[in-house]
């Protein structure tokens, strides 16, 4: 938060800085990777749905590619507008709000009887987890302590492996028994949302957002229930610095806004952070929404592809272990650039895959360095800006990159026929590689006070 004297680090994010890792920490490291999971197998499960529909309904290439790009659509607009959502009205609402919204459309599509229903109902899966993953990241980086905030938020995003693996045992062992084994696997990926919802009631707000909000009184009582978890005595919450203002006449903070994310000492690094959401997207979702469907054009059975894409999805486990490692080690910026790297060799080398054993190893290479890279990037991303605006520039940034998320499941067959797989993924390499290269305009934040800018 600033005034007139320019930054300065909360008093609430000093207390929550020197904390060691406790009992409240882990709740709410949990309780937001829950939803992080749900998020990973709703898009997880698409891409096994995708394969039988296709079949199922006799699709088109193009009317899979809509199946999956309909939700990125909900899904730009959900992050755009929640993280701005958000940085008015509290982190703890909008996660709330984004699971209701996501159960039932996702309860809803098992019903449906054709396309059309399906896309709209899509669309609104899109909407509420959208906003979740960004808010959820914005969340657990205003409680972790900075010694080790960027390896929880590394942590965070290894739920997505637990929830995408969870979509990929249900595609293997739900799908492919019955005509209507994709209902039950909508109808199993909306169960959980209602005790994830359950969870996110249970957590505090963010007590930095609070301060930032001139709710001190709030603040106050939430780091001292993480203080006394910790057994650590509280700390003077007087002024930082004589240009402060006393704490009860807290002076207003910005409002968050598109501007705000673009004024001039944060152009440079909003730029960079769209650039790199943008490749590592359409890289991301062109590959993984469609390997199911690539492996089952090649020749090998639903049930063999669902197999192979088990296998591939439990590499990313390795890949955010060793991602939360070096965050702490390189750094955000040195471990995100050299995962992206690994990232485009490895899609380099799955497109030109011929036998099943380089299909499947540079398959887990590639899902072991993008998932690594995942966990840097959602690390770097809330420590690019202030309380009052984090959650609105994660937000926007995400949105940028769900444009590509958009925009890959519907280039996926144009390049197919142009080129064949070699093609594809020599494309989706040459954006790893460009995503490496926008790295070096973020800031590396590693140790720092969240609050500093």
């Amino acid at each position: 938060m600033t005034d007139g004297a320019g930054p300065r680090i909360s008093n609430a994010g000093r207390r929550l800085d020197r904390l060691p890792f406790t009992r409240p920490h882990a709740r709410v490291l949990t309780g937001s990777g829950l939803g992080w999971a749900l998020d990973a197998m709703d898009v997880g499960l698409i891409s096994f749905i995708i394969a039988a529909l296709a079949q199922q309904w006799d699709l088109a290439p193009s009317e899979t590619a809509w199946i999956a790009s309909i939700g990125f659509i909900g899904m730009a607009i959900g992050a755009s507008v929640g993280g701005l959502v958000a940085d008015r009205i509290g982190r703890r609402q909008v996660f709330a709000l984004t699971l209701l919204v996501y159960g039932l459309a996702t309860g809803a599509s098992a019903l449906v009887g054709g396309l059309v229903a399906l896309l709209i109902l899509r669309l609104f899966v899109g909407l509420g987890l959208g906003a979740e993953l960004p808010v959820a990241s914005t969340y657990v980086s205003e409680f972790a302590p900075a010694r080790i905030r960027g390896r929880l938020i590394v942590l965070l995003e290894a739920f997505w492996a637990v929830g995408w693996t969870a979509a990929a045992l249900i595609g293997y062992f739900v799908i492919p028994l019955s005509a209507d084994g994709w209902r039950w696997a909508f109808l199993l990926g909306a169960i959980p949302a209602a005790y994830a919802l359950v969870v996110r009631w249970g957590l505090p707000e963010s007590a930095r957002w609070l301060e930032s909000r001139g709710r001190h009184t709030e603040a106050d009582a939430v780091v001292a229930r993480f203080e006394a978890a910790a057994g650590t005595a509280r700390v003077d919450t007087a002024p930082i610095d004589s240009t402060d203002s006393p704490r009860h006449h807290a002076p207003t903070p910005p409002k968050a806004s598109l501007r705000a994310i673009w004024a001039h000492d944060l152009r440079v690094r909003t730029a960079a952070l769209w650039l790199v959401w943008f490749c590592v997207n359409i890289s991301y979702y062109g590959a993984f929404i469609w390997i199911p469907t690539l492996l089952v054009a090649q020749g090998f059975d639903l049930v063999r592809s669902f197999q192979f894409t088990l296998w591939i999805t439990l590499a990313q486990l390795p890949g955010y272990a060793v991602a939360a490692w070096l965050v702490e080690v390189w750094g955000r910026r040195a471990t995100l650039s050299v995962f992206l790297v690994g990232s485009a060799v490895a899609a380099l080398m799955f497109g030109t895959a011929a036998s099943e054993g380089m299909i499947l190893g540079t398959g887990m290479a590639l899902s072991f360095f993008n998932l690594g890279a995942w966990g840097a990037l959602y690390a770097v991303t809330p420590e690019m800006y202030p309380t009052w605006l984090r959650a609105t520039g994660a937000g926007w940034a995400a949105g940028a990159g769900r444009i590509a998320s958009i925009i890959a499941p519907l280039s996926v067959p144009v390049l197919l026929a142009v080129g064949g797989a070699s093609v594809l993924f020599t494309v989706f390499g040459a954006f790893f590689a460009l995503a490496a290269v926008g790295t070096w305009g973020l800031v590396d934040r590693r140790g720092a006070a969240l609050d500093e800018r």
